[in-house]
């Protein structure tokens, strides 16, 4: 069965006049004449993409969009009109917010976060900026300390709220970010707490024990830079350290305790140096 808003790996049928006809053996697509590539034989497979043209109809396509049914992206609008917004996702026809799948009225030229599915009703794909509705934190497939996919969702006074896994709502406090984020920017990060009413902490870094080693990777790998000599140490200014290393005061005091136990470094009272 051929999987609508998303990509599909079917098998060349037949040549027409408007194009290749591809088939799943149960049903077939057309891919128009302007994305058959150069090389091909009847009978090969060919990955496209399939989404609906403007009069509805399904069709393939070798270009590839932004993105797919039941996934998230950070889209611009390219213009609106009585019956909602429309976004431009990499394709020749955009991509439809309804007015009523809008958390604020769309303007043209700006980008949003949204997130793509198809419409039970008219078994279109559409979009919505009204996120919260598609996340849930009920059930929780992981614990504390795994690695997970992060989504930046949008930035608050408390910290910057993230969707986790595709399918959760996670929260990163401001004082823990050591780079520069926008949203629908995409990580890897971790699941740092899961309070009792499955509200969640996250983070970039591993946590505990775990995170010990990559920081001291990284002081390693400045000091290797900078001729075996950084002039911080735990007297230093955690702003310093996070410009520095971007990594916390206490992700830093941890890593050197680590290096120093290890002989790797000396620590004097103008910085650390490389042994």
């Amino acid at each position: 069965m051929m999987n609508l808003g998303q990509f599909n790996t079917l098998i060349i049928d037949r040549l027409t006049k408007v194009g290749l006809f591809l088939t799943d053996t149960k049903s077939d697509v057309l891919l128009p004449l302007k994305y058959v590539p150069k090389e091909y034989k009847i009978g090969d497979e060919i990955e496209v993409f399939i989404y609906l043209d403007h009069e509805e109809r399904p069709v393939a396509t070798t270009l590839k969009p932004y993105v797919t049914v039941d996934d998230f992206a950070f889209l611009r609008v390219n213009y609106t009109n009585n019956f909602g917004a429309f976004l431009d996702w990499g394709l020749e026809k955009d991509l439809f917010v309804p007015f009523r799948e809008q958390a604020r009225p769309m303007e043209q030229g700006k980008r949003y976060l949204v997130y793509v599915y198809l419409d039970d009703k008219s078994n279109r794909i559409v979009a919505s900026s009204r996120i919260n509705k598609f996340l849930d934190n009920t059930e929780l497939d992981f614990q504390q300390g795994n690695e997970v996919d992060l989504i930046i969702s949008h930035m608050t006074d408390l910290g910057i709220n993230v969707i986790i896994n595709n399918k959760h709502k996670g929260l990163m406090y401001a004082n823990e970010v050591y780079q520069d984020l926008r949203i629908g920017d995409k990580h890897k990060g971790y699941i740092k707490t899961i309070r009792p009413d499955n509200k969640i902490d996250v983070s970039f870094q591993k946590i505990g024990l775990e995170n010990i080693e990559p920081n001291a990777e990284i002081i390693l790998k400045e000091l290797k830079a900078n001729r075996g000599f950084l002039r911080l140490n735990d007297n230093s200014h955690p702003e310093d350290i996070k410009t520095v290393l971007k990594m916390s005061k206490k992700s830093f005091k941890k890593a050197v305790g680590s290096l120093y136990k290890e002989n790797k470094i000396e620590i004097k009272d103008d910085g650390i140096y490389l042994v």
